[in-house]
């Protein structure tokens, strides 16, 4: 039980930090982390692939280096 819970903290501190380096709102992130843990990264990472998009457009190439 002390393991779920020290998971489900450190989840939670990844989804704010990374939420705020890819300019999503950070606190609700840190919610889902602390409720979901590992079960919402795809849908972070969905999240942040669309912020992306949205910033750079949808017509749009990028060229990855």
């Amino acid at each position: 039980m002390l393991l779920l819970i020290a998971l489900s903290l450190v989840f939670s501190m990844y989804y704010y930090v990374d939420a705020f380096k890819s300019g999503l709102p950070p606190k609700p992130w840190a919610v889902v982390g602390l409720m979901l843990g590992p079960l919402a990264l795809p849908m972070f990472g969905i999240s942040k692939h669309v912020a992306w998009r949205k910033s750079v457009g949808f017509g749009n190439a990028q060229l990855s280096a």
